[in-house]
């Protein structure tokens, strides 16, 4: 009887612990989520939201692209997609269609959803470029969206030798860690301040391979100033007008990469 009552108490221990431990964690989340807004940031203006929200709806409607058809390419490139915060693969799926009707071998991340960047997040994409450039035999062309291309960046700085160009799409990897409309639900979904990633890196610091920007004057989401950098952080910046949704498969962004490519 008594071995009972101890293994019974020992159990409603536990269970207080696993409690507490819930309870400190969706405070924790809570406090990310209304940070307050640090000075120096940048946002882009919320009348922009209007434009992602329309671009989104004539998405869902099957309505938000018009025929698009790249030149063959002379020289095809071997390129993967990086996805964007909360993405996949799938969400670059018309991006790769149109690439790979121009001739270029487009290949996926194979990392599920992107929910930011962990150490083992790195390992397993630093392990697929690798894998790719070991079975084309050819430098790979790292195309990322938004936070896709921040890791293209980092790991164009790891493997110098493996890849050939970067491409960001909208990227925030200049300016400030607020200068966008979207750092407290990063906050909140990741779990750590945006300025404090669980890896050690320089965001501003340039690949030592080409690199090339693209952002635009309509992105609700990333400010420009972060999105297109300074002279030293990239090699070229230049302007494309879509949403930052529209990053992922409009025309004007699949054309845009199609003359980086190129």
């Amino acid at each position: 009887m008594f071995e009972m009552r101890h293994r019974s108490g020992t159990d409603l221990a536990h269970l207080r612990e696993r409690a507490a431990g819930r309870f400190d964690a969706v405070r924790r989340r809570f406090e990310l989520l209304t940070a307050p807004q640090p000075e120096g940031a940048h946002r882009p203006p919320l009348k922009l939201l209007g434009g992602e929200l329309a671009y989104y709806a004539r998405w869902l409607a099957g309505r938000a692209f018009t025929p698009c058809t790249l030149p063959q390419a002379d020289h095809p490139k071997v390129v993967i997609l990086l996805p964007g915060f909360g993405a996949d693969g799938r969400r670059m799926a018309r991006m790769a269609h149109e690439l790979e009707r121009a001739g270029h071998k487009v290949k996926r991340w194979k990392l599920g959803h992107n929910f930011g960047p962990s150490e083992e997040q790195f390992q397993r994409l630093s392990e697929r470029i690798v894998e790719v450039h070991a079975r084309y035999g050819k430098q790979v062309y790292l195309v990322g969206w938004s936070l896709g291309g921040v890791f293209a960046r980092e790991m164009a700085k790891l493997h110098p030798d493996l890849v050939a160009k970067v491409i960001t799409l909208g990227s925030p990897f200049s300016h400030t860690p607020w200068s966008n409309n979207l750092w407290r639900t990063y906050q909140a979904v990741t779990g750590y301040p945006v300025n404090e990633p669980p890896i050690a890196c320089d965001l501003r610091a340039k690949p030592p391979v080409e690199t090339v920007a693209l952002w635009s004057p309509l992105d609700a989401v990333i400010s420009p100033r972060a999105a297109r950098g300074l002279a030293g952080e990239r090699d070229r910046a230049i302007a494309v007008r879509c949403t930052h949704l529209g990053f992922a498969d409009s025309n004007e962004a699949v054309i845009a990469v199609g003359r980086e490519l190129a």
